[in-house]
């Protein structure tokens, strides 16, 4: 028996007997939701040893990161939608392979330029995990009858965000151990882990439903994804490099913004329904928080990581062991506040926590005793364990089930824009070299986005009805509940 058809005959005999969630999902739905958080963080210790391999200042390795959120806040909600309208399997065991070719790219690149390609095709590649797990969790809770499996989305959220922050510290360890290509050559048995795991685990779309998704009325908006695409390129170009001189780019990234609301608003089946999503002012507030949220965090990341190597003078083994505390305060939080339903706690909590971790870069310089950094690191870990988890559930209770995976896309796309803007003051305020100055001005800036976080969640009042009694089924005025997919195919 096929995997679709095993999963169709279960999914029958599932709304029947009450089945729990099946778990033979979880491995793959965890390993396709990590690829994209561990290259994102793995690299922020590579990023000086490249720099020095290559002869390269701040302000070009930091086109690795840039590469990377590019392709990936595109390609996210893209492959979302392809996954809403055909299922995960195919998807996901594409963007698996092309993983696993980055990584090869990656250990074999000549210069600078070939693997800023690497990173692109390694953004392209972790597109379809997390919408592809996002899409399988809506698919089992509308199997098992239980809209709200906040067990699934804890341990999908403990396991990126723990990724996310252990990067560094796995990084410095392979860097010590073969050299900062390690840190590209870890995709090729990554990849190969995804595609086994993919293939026999992942279900297929039955071929009648199949058939039903592939309808006329169901085609890609292909004018819209490539005018969504112009817009983002133009806009995270000019972050990259802005200035007067680049004045072009803001005016394109306007004009395609312009032609994309209006081929949405006339297409027969949008790309992303504006309509809809201008309604759902929660959802959009989600988002704005989302991109606010990981300018700070990123800004950890990277800005503060590349400041513990050159304006601390540790090493990028050292390094990743001082980012240590920071994961596992992070997975502690996590997992202890994961099953609780209050949401805007833990926004509240998490952006108080942003706050002071900002204020505490003001105190280090480069005498800052160990201690220090490593209280640093734990305060930072409060909120790396709460926002992620509570961002991602809020788009799991805000969005139109129907289109679960673009949505999910959608959260990945305002969080690489929030890396991008940090990739952006990092290679302003770290110009030359990452000094203390440099972390200096770069933490106001982060405290600046960290007040504003905290004010949009301060005034949010949407956020007081999620975790209620509804679990999250109940539909949101203004909106049609989804139904599974086989009563939606009938």
């Amino acid at each position: 028996m096929t995997a679709g058809a095993e999963r169709t005959g279960r999914a029958g005999a599932g709304s029947e007997a009450g089945e729990a969630f099946d778990r033979r999902l979880l491995a793959p739905m965890i390993l396709g939701a990590v690829l994209n958080p561990i290259n994102s963080s793995i690299v922020s210790v590579a990023l000086v040893p490249i720099g020095a391999a290559f002869g390269a200042p701040p302000s070009q390795t930091a086109w690795l990161v840039s590469a990377l959120y590019l392709a990936t806040s595109i390609g996210q909600p893209v492959v979302g939608r392809l996954i809403d309208l055909y299922g995960p399997r195919r998807l996901f065991l594409a963007g698996t392979a092309l993983v696993g070719i980055a990584g090869l790219v990656g250990l074999l690149a000549p210069d600078l330029a070939v693997l800023v390609v690497a990173r692109v095709l390694l953004g392209f590649g972790t597109c379809a995990g997390y919408p592809a797990a996002m899409y399988l969790i809506r698919s089992e809770a509308a199997r098992t009858g239980r809209g709200s499996p906040a067990g699934v989305l804890t341990v999908i959220a403990v396991s990126t965000q723990t990724v996310a922050v252990v990067g560094p510290t796995l990084g410095g360890l392979l860097i010590a151990a073969g050299g900062w290509r390690t840190t590209f050559a870890v995709n090729i048995p990554l990849a190969a882990a995804g595609l086994i795991i993919g293939f026999l685990r992942v279900p297929g779309t039955p071929l009648p439903e199949r058939a039903a998704r592939e309808r006329p009325a169901t085609r890609l908006d292909l004018p819209g994804m490539a005018l969504f695409a112009v817009t983002l390129v133009a806009l995270l170009l000019f972050l990259m490099r802005p200035g007067a001189g680049h004045w072009y780019l803001p005016a394109l990234a306007a004009m395609a913004a312009a032609g994309f609301a209006l081929r949405e608003s006339r297409a027969a089946e949008p790309f992303i329904d504006l309509g809809v999503l201008a309604g759902n002012v929660p959802l959009l507030l989600t988002y704005a928080r989302t991109l606010l949220a990981y300018v700070v965090s990123y800004s950890f990341l990277y800005g503060y990581t590349q400041w513990l190597e050159e304006g601390r003078g540790l090493s990028a083994s050292q390094t990743g062991l001082a980012q240590l505390p920071l994961f596992l305060t992070g997975i502690l939080v996590s997992s202890l506040t994961g099953r609780h339903k209050d949401i805007r706690g833990k926004l509240l909590v998490g952006s108080i926590g942003q706050i002071m971790a900002c204020a505490m870069l003001l105190l280090l310089h480069r005498g800052s005793a160990v201690r220090l950094l490593v209280a640093v690191a734990i305060v930072c870990g409060v909120p790396q364990g709460l926002n992620s988890l509570a961002l991602q559930n809020s788009v799991y209770h805000q969005a139109d089930p129907a289109r679960i995976g673009s949505s999910a896309g959608l959260l990945r796309t305002f969080t690489y824009l929030g890396a991008m803007v940090s990739s952006a003051a990092s290679g302003v305020f770290f110009s030359r070299r990452a000094d203390t100055g440099g972390l200096h001005h770069l933490a106001w800036f982060m405290l600046a986005a960290g007040a504003v976080f905290l004010a949009v969640t301060v005034t949010d009042r949407s956020l007081r009805r999620i975790g209620g009694d509804t679990g999250g089924t109940s539909p949101r005025p203004g909106t049609t509940r989804a139904r599974p997919p086989e009563e939606r195919n009938e």
